[in-house]
């Protein structure tokens, strides 16, 4: 196959592809995201992330805050 069939053959299947819209059954699809919606709440909670509230202050004191010296800076 020469290289102009080949290039009119991807390009009608290009256009194949961006013109095709199935049927959508939108009442299946109202079905499947209303049987989600009692579920998300479950599904999306996060515990691998441990809690490290207790160690918020513990090393505070260690270091001095940066925050307080900003107008302090000189740049240039």
């Amino acid at each position: 196959m020469g290289r102009g069939r080949q290039k009119a053959k991807a390009t009608k299947q290009a256009r194949d592809i961006k013109y095709y819209s199935p049927s959508t059954d939108y009442a299946a699809l109202e079905r499947e995201l209303g049987s989600q919606a009692s579920h998300s709440s479950h599904r999306y909670t996060d515990d691998s992330e441990p809690d490290y509230s207790e160690y918020e202050d513990k090393y505070a004191d260690q270091f001095a805050d940066d925050d307080d010296d900003e107008g302090s800076r000189r740049i240039g």
